[in-house]
């Protein structure tokens, strides 16, 4: 795996790799340059033509050696931007695993207290619902017993007129027999009653 990734870094484009060091590529290619100078054999002033073909074959060998040593160096810089690379984002991968825990735990916490509040409302309505009715049902015996009472009153009032109605058709009865009683005598004796109704 970690042999793939300074490939997958070479066949990236320029703006897709990850910055090198100024600094440090500078002078490693520098140095690896200055070394391969010096590796390079110098000929000799007097070399035939000939030889010119030679000396630009043995030039370019150790051109190719150059560019494969600065590719090493730059494998091994771009292989540790890789890895820090992934050492981020492990580390980002990290933090918002803990940030989606963090939101699902206060989520719960929520969705519980919610839960808890719900039932202790339910509870609290529930136990007011039956106080209520339990009041209802006290006034409503207590109604009962109004219009019961209400009604014995009505009752008693009713006897107590139909008393007096009978006391007073009594008192009208015997009335009309004194009064009756008294005008036979007038006309068994002839006198005439000494008091005659106010209006005549």
């Amino acid at each position: 795996m970690a042999a793939d990734e300074p490939n997958k870094v070479e066949s990236q484009s320029p703006s897709e790799r990850p910055p090198l060091p100024a600094a440090d590529s500078m002078e490693e290619r520098t140095k690896d340059v200055a070394e391969e100078k010096s590796i390079i054999p110098l000929t000799p002033p007097e070399v035939k033509p000939a030889d010119d073909s030679k000396a630009l074959a043995t030039i370019e060998k150790t051109h190719e050696k150059a560019e494969e040593k600065e590719k090493d160096s730059e494998g091994s810089i771009n292989r540790d931007a890789v890895l820090a690379r992934v050492a981020t984002e492990k580390r980002l991968s990290l933090i918002k695993a803990w940030e989606e825990s963090e939101k699902s735990k206060a989520e719960n916490r929520a969705h519980k207290k919610l839960s808890a509040i719900g039932s202790w409302e339910n509870s609290n309505k529930a136990a007011v619902e039956a106080e209520l009715k339990q009041i209802e049902e006290k006034l409503e015996k207590k109604k009962a017993e109004y219009i019961e009472k209400m009604k014995n009153k009505i009752a008693l009032i009713h006897k107590s007129a139909e008393e007096k109605k009978a006391d007073i058709e009594a008192k009208r009865g015997e009335e009309k027999i004194k009064a009756e009683e008294i005008a036979a005598k007038y006309r068994s004796t002839g006198t005439a009653p000494k008091k005659i109704l106010g209006c005549f």
